[in-house]
């Protein structure tokens, strides 16, 4: 078995980890390192794996390569994982892909804790302090201090002994089929659709107001994506997004004015001063110039909704008192027995009629789990109902 802070990156060592793993017992606890911030990809730097009977395990990942030998050997078996959601895609990038997981990050929520982050549950579950101050470190340096090692390693160990503790707790709240409907959305959650003209989400996008200036915008945000690709830096440490926004809106017509434009500033403002420039001499000539306010399936905010579908935000009000009540008898955080997005869709526009078994079906539509449906769909319905009544009640008194 490795020293439990030596990191492993060869093939031989990571094939003698991999049959020590194989030979151990019980689950895994898994995580992963990556560099958001720092790098434009987000693959794992560091990968760490603990398991009883085995010990834990640091790879690295860029070094390895492949994991498919340890995939296959360990697939079928339990792996907990913190917040699943942001591990799973660097995980499957290398070829790691479990078949069954435990998500202590979302069993806490299903749970009730007050707090969900892994340190704070660990401290309310097992008494231990769990130091955090290395979660936002730059994980690509090499070679990884020690004390990074130390972090990482007790951040799996302790996984094993969490989730034995979560296990009881879901059993004695009669919550243990629900966690593993959740558990299972998540493993078959797919993969993000590409976004659809992602420069629009430069922040300060909405100060700019000519197309002429969202062109350039998107020009300087396409360039500067294209860099960070290349060098695998994070795109706001090349050039801010502020920088951009300030260069579509002043729209230089001359390098010199673009290498004069104060805000124009980051690491990569002034020795790739040509891609920029290229980039705004393109917007200038562009007759490709985006809409101001694009297409979108996204609804209004609820704020808004009172001016703009009155009757949607009576329904909406309603279901939503309802299920926070809900919400405080079960234990279970609003976003988690409901995705809020599934019950602000079906108060804008419900289905007719509006009952429980229609309302189910919309809402496992647009993807809820059973046990969401079981929970919710009747008091949805009903809340539609005590609007309708209401309503009628109060025309009749009008007239």
């Amino acid at each position: 078995m490795n020293s439990t802070h030596s990191v492993i990156d060869t093939r031989e060592a990571y094939l003698a980890a991999t049959a020590d793993l194989a030979a151990g017992n019980g689950p895994l606890g898994v995580d992963a390192e990556r560099a958001s911030g720092f790098t434009y990809s987000q693959r794992a730097y560091l990968i760490q794996i603990f398991r009883r009977g085995a010990g834990t395990f640091l790879f690295d990942p860029p070094m390895i390569g492949d994991f498919s030998e340890l995939n296959a050997a360990l697939a079928d078996e339990e792996w907990i994982l913190h917040a699943a959601s942001q591990d799973l895609a660097c995980l499957r990038e290398v070829g790691l892909n479990p078949g069954r997981i435990f998500d202590t990050e979302l069993a806490a929520r299903l749970l009730g804790l007050p707090r969900v982050g892994l340190g704070t549950v660990v401290e309310e579950l097992l008494g231990i302090h769990l130091a955090k101050e290395h979660s936002a470190a730059n994980w690509s340096t090499r070679p990884l201090p020690e004390s990074w090692l130390v972090y990482a390693a007790l951040d799996v160990e302790l996984l094993p002994d969490l989730r034995d503790q979560m296990v009881d707790l879901l059993v004695e709240s009669d919550k243990t089929d629900l966690a593993a409907q959740e558990f299972l959305a998540v493993l078959e959650k797919p993969a993000a659709a590409a976004r659809v003209d992602p420069w629009r989400r430069l922040s300060g996008i909405h100060s700019l107001r000519g197309q002429r200036n969202l062109t350039a915008a998107r020009e300087l945000w396409i360039a500067r994506d294209d860099l960070a690709r290349e060098s695998d830096v994070s795109p706001g440490r090349l050039v801010p997004d502020a920088s951009i926004i300030a260069a579509a809106r002043v729209l230089p017509t001359t390098r010199q004015a673009l290498s004069a434009l104060r805000e124009f500033t980051g690491r990569a403002s002034r020795n790739e001063l040509d891609r920029w420039w290229a980039a705004i001499q393109a917007a200038q000539t562009s007759t490709d110039m985006p809409q101001s306010k694009p297409h979108t399936d996204t609804l209004p905010p609820p704020r808004a909704w009172a001016e703009r579908n009155p009757e949607a935000d009576t329904r909406f009000r309603a279901a939503r008192a309802a299920l926070t009540a809900l919400t405080e008898e079960r234990s279970i955080p609003l976003e988690n027995l409901l995705t809020p997005d599934y019950l602000r869709r079906v108060c804008w526009a419900p289905p007719i009629p509006a009952d429980a078994a229609s309302v189910g079906e919309a809402l496992e539509s647009l993807g809820a789990r059973p046990w969401q449906i079981d929970a919710t769909a009747q008091l949805i319905a009903d809340a539609f109902v005590e609007v309708l009544q209401v309503e009628d009640e109060a025309e009749e008194s009008e007239s």
